[in-house]
């Protein structure tokens, strides 16, 4: 008689994985263990054993202790409800007019880059025309949130906009700088890096960042377990200190640049007006950025103490908000306005290649190189025979 083949361990471990998942039962405990309105609960889970010619796993039974909690507090017209209760999103009663007004400043300035990046044909602008538009619409969203204070929704769109919409103003600075480089150095280089490259390199630095702050943004959100609250802080501050790490190397290459202009004595460099030189765009750039790092260390220091503002009164009052967060993210891009890079960078040449375009361009030069190689290796080889 033949002998039957074993099934694989594989299979075996997949056959009681299906046979566990069907006859799993569940009981909660009648006796929750209270902390304040929150509380926990334990779930008993039985696993039921199964024997087979190939191997035994008795019955085993799990206890998972779930967080949960009974909201008791009504809340009130808006939907608030006290910090550190159940349900509750705010550390403080939001005001609505304060968020309002933020929403049509920054409405404002989106409309007013919207019309001079059209007026002065600069492309790249849209850029910044996205960072306005982003928080303007953090702050419609934080205006809906302070009417709907219970909306989990709400809040969370509100605050992936309010923490990634700074991202699109570092990648202008960014492109502003590798722009003045190609337009104003001679060698349209820093440190021997090619304009475009190095617009190109920082503006992908700049991405990684934004993905970073995006999956810890994304994971925070206010019904989150505090575990997973913790470990998405810490994410999103990875994220926004390696943004800050690339500011600060950024901030090097461009007073190497400030640097290599005192010996630049050209047409383009000479300045006309205060408003039109390549000092009032550098020194622009220079606040937009102090104005991000201002801005970065106030979410570092509000995020350090964790998820609770018990200890961070960063947290439970909103006027650190509005003077650390909405204000230097506001002369940000309104500095752009005063002094635009559409007055400064002025004509064709100013309109530098993208990095896909250089490194194609680089390519034909080989490409040109090698044919005039072969093409003298061919009349030397005439001229020897």
């Amino acid at each position: 008689m033949a002998t039957p083949t074993p099934a694989p361990r594989g299979e075996i471990l997949a056959r009681a994985l299906q046979i566990a998942i069907r006859q799993t039962t569940a009981a909660v405990t009648g006796t929750p263990t209270a902390t304040g309105v929150d509380f926990l609960t334990t779930e008993h889970v039985t696993i039921d054993g199964f024997t087979n010619a190939h191997a035994t796993n008795p019955a085993k039974t799990i206890d998972i202790v779930i967080p949960t909690c009974v909201q008791t507090i009504e809340p009130d017209a808006n939907g608030y409800l006290p910090p550190g209760t159940c349900n509750a999103l705010w550390d403080y009663y939001p005001s609505f007019s304060a968020a309002l007004a933020f929403t049509i400043l920054f409405g404002l300035l989106t409309l007013t880059h919207l019309y001079q990046s059209i007026t002065h044909r600069k492309r790249f602008c849209w850029v910044i025309v996205m960072a306005s538009f982003w928080e303007t619409m953090a702050y419609l969203f934080r205006t809906v949130s302070t009417r709907y204070q219970s909306n989990t929704a709400i809040y969370l769109v509100f605050q992936i906009f309010i923490l990634l919409s700074p991202l699109w103003v570092n990648a202008f600075d960014y492109m502003v700088l590798g722009r003045m480089i190609y337009f104003f150095a001679p060698s349209r280089t820093v440190f021997g890096i090619p304009a475009p490259t190095l617009a190109a390199a920082f503006v992908a630095f700049d991405f990684i960042a934004f993905c970073i702050q995006l999956a810890g943004g994304s994971m925070a959100g206010p019904t989150a377990p505090a575990d997973e609250q913790l470990k998405a802080i810490h994410i999103y501050m990875c994220g926004i200190g390696l943004q800050q790490f690339f500011i600060v190397v950024f901030v090097a290459l461009a007073a190497k640049f400030q640097l290599d202009m005192r010996d630049v004595n050209t047409s383009r460099s000479q300045q006309l007006s205060w408003r039109t030189g390549w000092r009032a765009l550098l020194f622009t750039l220079y606040a937009s950025l102090t104005c991000i790092t201002i801005r970065i260390i106030f979410r570092l220091v509000e995020f350090s103490s964790g998820s609770t503002g018990v200890s961070n009164p960063l947290l439970t009052n909103e006027t650190y908000f509005y003077v650390l967060e909405a204000m230097p993210m506001l002369l940000a891009i309104l500095s752009f306005n005063i002094i635009h890079p559409g007055t400064v960078l002025v004509g064709p040449e100013s309109e530098m290649p993208g990095f896909v375009s250089t490194c194609m361009g680089g390519i034909r030069k080989r490409k040109q190189f090698r044919k005039l190689d072969e093409s003298e290796s061919e009349e030397m080889s005439i001229l020897r025979g």
